[in-house]
């Protein structure tokens, strides 16, 4: 009973459907990329450790005043000035130096945690556009189902009008082309969404074939989440773009690696300690030594490299300025193109959609009294169709161009899991429904 038990609740988590904030918490869990940024910044603070420390101490023996020529040539004890000796030295860069690199280390750890949200910001809206994509080809492919439905309603009518005397036999094939025509648009249909479901695999983290294949390809919500979509607010988040904040962490680095270029003009010393050892009758000695860094020629050893580095910063701030630039008219084009979409979504609901209802339900009524052709219902179900079909892909178009804006400029690239992230409304669901809703032909 117990692995009856386990099976049956193993089954029902696998038969959940699919969330789009299910889908974003799983490809953050399973992102490579964000793994990658993840060991890019352990390995950055692990770099920052010794920044600043001391350079290792150096030991060293040598003989010195050691005699090769005269009567006391290769003889270690005759002369007062042979000596051997061993000694300890350390080198001691300027404080001014020693502070930059911990800047510059620390700063180097910034940058890569600026990253980041770069990362996740890529990822969740590649997920969710993969997430819309695939969950509005599926609603096509389930209205071509409906479709054929309706095409199998019009060939008994057909039929009728042919058995009545007031069709041509001719007649009877044209529904069937009709129903070979859209099988060949469901096959386009089910060849993309076998794409889509393969983009959605691959930000979900699993493969083809694998064991948790059957997780990836399960069932998506049956109601697709409308994002908020604010223009005032989008417009006062734009600064806060991770792509543009990454550029406050390489101004920083850039500011001190105009320090640590600097500080090459101050002197850097060693403090040196040895114990010289003599010949028993002249006793050992010790002796101690500092050494100071002459830093001369600095306009031409240290002055370019202070200008390169100045350098390096005044382009970071050209690129931040490109940067901010390119997103706001990226802004502006995507809130021009979701406001048309919003638009022509209306009115595809409102007027055009009943218009070709009506339009049908004329034609087959014309058509049963005998006054119009077939092919004057059939053209109008085609275009029934075609504007069932042109709901669908504005529906689709708005999702993705509503993911862009939110997550790029509305805050959903904010750190936190994807659960947390606010993704609307059911208010989606209800018009996609009514889009969906066609008429039966009887």
């Amino acid at each position: 009973m117990l692995s009856l038990a386990l099976v049956f609740t193993a089954c029902a988590a696998n038969a959940a459907p699919l969330s789009l904030n299910a889908a974003l918490a799983t490809a953050e869990q399973n992102s490579p990329e964000l793994t990658a940024n993840s060991a890019q910044i352990d390995a950055a603070q692990s770099a920052s450790i010794p920044a600043g420390s001391l350079p290792n101490p150096k030991i060293y023996a040598a003989l010195d005043n050691f005699p090769v020529t005269g009567s006391e040539a290769g003889q270690l004890n005759r002369d007062n000035m042979t000596m051997s000796k061993i000694g300890i030295m350390q080198d001691i860069p300027n404080a001014d130096k020693r502070r930059a690199q911990v800047d510059v280390s620390t700063a180097k750890v910034e940058v890569a945690q600026a990253q980041r949200p770069i990362a996740l910001l890529k990822l969740r809206e590649n997920t969710a556009i993969a997430w819309f994509n695939r969950y509005y080809l599926e609603h096509k492919i389930a209205l071509f189902d409906s479709l054929l439905s309706e095409n199998k309603l019009l060939a008994q009518t057909v039929h009728a009008q042919i058995a009545s005397g007031r069709s041509q036999i001719a007649d009877a094939v044209l529904p069937q082309q009709e129903a070979a025509q859209l099988e060949d648009q469901r096959d386009d249909l089910n060849r993309d969404l076998n794409k889509a479901k393969s983009a959605l695999r691959r930000f979900l983290g699993v493969q083809s074939g694998s064991n948790l294949d059957q997780s990836s390809d399960q069932m998506l919500t049956q109601d697709a989440p409308e994002l908020p979509i604010n223009a005032d607010q989008l417009h006062q988040h734009l600064h806060h773009h991770p792509e543009l904040q990454a550029f406050a962490a390489e101004s920083q680095l850039a500011d001190a690696k105009v320090t640590e270029a600097r500080s090459l003009k101050k002197s850097d010393m060693s403090v040196e300690f040895g114990y010289y050892h003599r010949a028993p009758q002249f006793g050992d000695m010790i002796g101690v030594q500092l050494t100071y860094e002459l830093p001369i020629f600095t306009s031409h050893r240290v002055d370019p490299l202070i200008a390169a580095a100045m350098s390096e910063q005044a382009n970071i701030d050209a690129q931040r300025e490109v940067m901010l630039r390119n997103h706001t008219n990226m802004l502006e084009n995507d809130l021009a193109d979701y406001a048309a979409l919003n638009r022509q979504l209306e009115r595809a609901n409102s007027t055009e959609l009943p218009l070709a209802q009506q339009k049908v339900s004329l034609q087959l009524a014309s058509y049963q009294a005998g006054k119009v052709d077939l092919s004057m219902v059939l053209t109008a179900r085609r275009e029934l169709i075609d504007q069932r079909i042109k709901i669908i892909s504005l529906q689709n178009m708005r999702a993705v161009t509503a993911a862009q804006l939110y997550y790029a400029y509305g805050g959903g690239s904010d750190n936190g899991t994807a659960e947390n992230q606010p993704v609307g409304s059911e208010q989606a669901a209800a018009v996609q429904t009514s889009s969906l809703k066609g008429v039966n032909i009887k």
